[in-house]
C-alpha cells in the first residue's frame, strides 16, 4: 500500500508541474504561485495562509518576501495584524495563472473518453476525501479556548435545530468547562488545516462510569468517518478511568449517532439518569 501511495505521488507531482521551476509557464515555482491564489482567496494574514497550505511560518515569510520583491503582493499592518494584499500587478498574474490551470485541467481530461472522464473525476473526489480524512488531528483542548466554544456553540446550535420543540442547554444534564477539564474531564477537539470541525467529551466518576457528552461533527466533515474516530478516540481516554465502562444517552431524532453507537458495541440499557432530551441509553465494556 506505501508503494502504491508513492507511485501516485510521484505521477501527481509530475503531471501538476510540481517538479518545474516555472509553474504553468510562468517565472516561479508552484508554492510561489500557490500562495499567490490563496492570497486572493482569504484570510491573508500570515498564520491564516500557513494553516490553509500547512506551511511553517518561516516558508510562508520567506515565500512573502519573494512575492513582494516581485512586486505582486504589498504587506499591510491593521487592527488584526499584518496581512498580505494582492497589488494590480499580483491580481493580474492570479487571473493568469487561473487561466492555465483550467487548461492544464481540460489537458487531463481532453484525451480521455466520456466513461474514463467519469471514473477519473469521481476517484479524483474519493481522493480528496480520504486524503482530506488522513489529515484530521485529534487532540485535548481547554473549553474556554475559543476553538472549543466555537465546537460547543454549533453542538448546541444543531439540537436546537433538530430537536421537536429546540434545545436548552440549561435544562440538559451538565456539560460545562470546570467538569470539562482534567481531572473532572477531558475535551478533545477534532481539527482541519487549524480549523475546528469536531468535537467529544468524557466525564470521569470515580468508580463509576465514564460519560460520553457534546459529541458534535461539522457539516463539511460528515462522511470522513470523524464521529467513529472521535468515539474511538474517547474510548481510549476512558479506558484508562477507574472503570471499564461508558455510558451516554441521546435523543431519537439523531438517527446516524444511534446506528454508529450500535455499530461501535454500545447496547442500550435502562435509563441511567433524569436527561430531559434522552430517549436511549447506551452503555459498553471497554
Amino acid at each position: 500500500m506505501v508503494s502504491q501511495v508513492r507511485r501516485f505521488n510521484r505521477v501527481v507531482t509530475q503531471r501538476v508541474g510540481a517538479l518545474d521551476d516555472r509553474f504553468l509557464g510562468r517565472d516561479r515555482p508552484l508554492p510561489e504561485s500557490r500562495l499567490l491564489w490563496e492570497i486572493g482567496a482569504g484570510p491573508s494574514d500570515p498564520e491564516s495562509l500557513s494553516a490553509r497550505l500547512d506551511l511553517d511560518s518561516r516558508s510562508i515569510g520567506r515565500l512573502l518576501r519573494s512575492l513582494e520583491a516581485a512586486g505582486l503582493v504589498v504587506m499591510e499592518s491593521g487592527r488584526g495584524g499584518r496581512a498580505a494584499r494582492l497589488t494590480a500587478a499580483g491580481a493580474a498574474e492570479r487571473a493568469l495563472l487561473d487561466r492555465r490551470s483550467e487548461e492544464l485541467a481540460a489537458s487531463f481530461l481532453e484525451p480521455l473518453s466520456e466513461p474514463q472522464r467519469d471514473r477519473l473525476v469521481t476517484a479524483m473526489g474519493q481522493v480528496e476525501r480520504l486524503l482530506s480524512a488522513a489529515m484530521v488531528e485529534i487532540a485535548p483542548i481547554d473549553p474556554a479556548h475559543p476553538h472549543a466554544q466555537h465546537c460547543l456553540r454549533e453542538y448546541v446550535g444543531e439540537l436546537d435545530r433538530r430537536f421537536e420543540g429546540g434545545f436548552d442547554p440549561a435544562r440538559s444534564m451538565s456539560a460545562d468547562a470546570p467538569e470539562l477539564r482534567p481531572p473532572a474531564g477531558l475535551l478533545l477537539m477534532a481539527s482541519l488545516r487549524s480549523k475546528p470541525i469536531g468535537c467529544g467529551a468524557l466525564k470521569f466518576h470515580p468508580g463509576e462510569p465514564t460519560e460520553i457528552k457534546r459529541m458534535w461533527v461539522a457539516d463539511s466533515a460528515r462522511g470522513l468517518g470523524l464521529g467513529r474516530r472521535l468515539l474511538a478516540e474517547l474510548e481510549e481516554r476512558a479506558a484508562q478511568s477507574t472503570s471499564p465502562i461508558v455510558r451516554l444517552e441521546t435523543n431519537g431524532s439523531l438517527t446516524e449517532a444511534i446506528a454508529m453507537y450500535r455499530s461501535a458495541g454500545y447496547v442500550e440499557v435502562a435509563p441511567f439518569n433524569d436527561e430531559p432530551y434522552a430517549h436511549h441509553w447506551f452503555e459498553k465494556r471497554l
